[in-house]
């Protein structure tokens, strides 16, 4: 049995810097704050008729380790039966949930599915806390395993030919888009508030005192970054290397979620399906210059949904370097004008596991604002592979 699976509610939390407003939030209350906002946003659907809860984690350990899903699961009050499962795909874990979620239904298997994914790069470094390579990582046939993030954008520069000029171009335009995008209040409908409760103690009064923030705003927007500035900003990988703190993704904290119903689930509830989930493929290329991953992945997608390019109304390629976004844009002939109209993650922030769900949240709200049909949602990801999913506007 096939069936189609359809997301009737996507939601995030706003983005914060890693050591930024979300600094003492740990993961698990971010994401069961979402979860909890998802059921709040449904109130029709039976929380005990939700077969699993399928979170991205990139870093699934100590305050997001334990299994993640299922402890904020429960921490949002779901149902003991709701079952949860925490997945790695690195930076396109969020994604990866959704699709993992999406086929269940797609099979027959489940008729409502949460999916989403969630992040603290405050908590939990890059690579984690004990990073542990395999020695075998070191010999040259492997070295690409061991290349930091940055040495594989480094390496896309050097074979794509892409400027120092088109990153930094590339990083102000992210910002700009950004930044009208904010105040257009477009990032309105899929951001929930979130909170934040501070408490200090005055030794000279003995006493404490609490203050609320409520957090509604993506943190990392530079509202007075300019060309100057970006161009004076030396390598943060190289010592003559392009690629910058500027024209590099944001370390952020944030978590996302989706709700995914069957047809027969949207006839139960009487609800109106936000967006269809079409196809989701993943891509693996040489780990040296692992950000190219997206051109293998997005025309396998696109062939497994019988659909073209031309058709896609609205891209959101994850900037995990503006060098290797643009190395994509150029391999595959991409518009620039239907990429990432919003901004992307070296404005608004990339906490890893949370990227692909925070950007599915983002294209499915805008797709339905300017009436367009088709949309991708496409990321590098660490170990060099590449994922793409496709979504239909309803």
């Amino acid at each position: 049995m096939t069936q189609d699976a359809y997301i009737v509610s996507s939601i995030r939390t706003p983005v914060s810097k890693a050591g930024g407003v979300f600094n003492r939030v740990r993961p698990d209350d971010l994401l069961s704050f979402i979860l909890k906002a998802l059921l709040l946003d449904n109130p029709s659907i039976d929380p005990s008729m939700i077969d699993d809860v399928v979170i991205g984690c990139a870093m699934p350990e100590a305050q997001q380790g334990l299994n993640i899903a299922r402890i904020s699961a429960l921490l949002a009050h779901y149902p003991n039966s709701v079952s949860g499962v925490t997945v790695n795909r690195f930076c396109a874990s969020g994604l990866q949930s959704i699709a993992y979620a999406a086929d269940k239904i797609r099979l027959g298997e489940a008729d409502v599915m949460v999916a989403g994914g969630v992040e603290s790069m405050s908590m939990i470094p890059m690579m984690g806390h004990q990073p542990a390579f395999n020695i075998k990582v070191f010999k040259s046939d492997n070295l690409g395993i061991a290349y930091g993030m940055g040495t594989t954008a480094e390496q896309v520069v050097a074979k794509y030919k892409i400027s120092r000029d088109a990153q930094d171009q590339f990083s102000f335009e992210s910002h700009q888009k950004a930044i009208h995008a904010i105040n257009q209040n477009y990032f309105e409908d899929e951001i929930k508030p979130y909170k934040v409760i501070s408490k200090t103690y005055d030794l000279g009064i003995k006493e404490t005192t609490q203050t609320l923030n409520v957090v509604s705003e993506d943190e990392g927007v530079r509202f007075d970054t300019s060309i100057e500035q970006l161009s004076k900003l030396k390598g943060a990988f190289h010592a003559n290397g392009s690629v910058t703190a500027g024209n590099s993704s944001q370390m952020s904290d944030g978590a996302s979620a989706v709700m995914l119903c069957s047809e027969k689930a949207l006839k139960l509830f009487n609800l109106k399906p936000m967006a269809r989930f079409m196809g989701f493929a993943v891509s693996g290329v040489d780990p040296k210059i692992m950000g190219i991953g997206p051109v293998l992945a997005i025309p396998k997608v696109l062939k497994q949904c019988h659909i073209n390019l031309s058709e896609i109304n609205h891209i959101e390629l994850n900037e995990a370097f503006a060098a290797q976004s643009l190395a994509v844009i150029q391999e595959l002939d991409l518009n620039p004008d239907i990429i990432n109209p919003l901004g992307g993650a070296i404005a608004l922030g990339h906490p890893l596991g949370a990227t692909g769900s925070i950007r599915t949240s983002t294209l499915l709200h805008h797709l339905n604002r300017i009436h367009s049909r088709y949309g991708m949602v496409t990321m590098c990801i660490g170990g060099g592979m590449g994922a793409a999913g496709v979504f239909e506007n309803y």
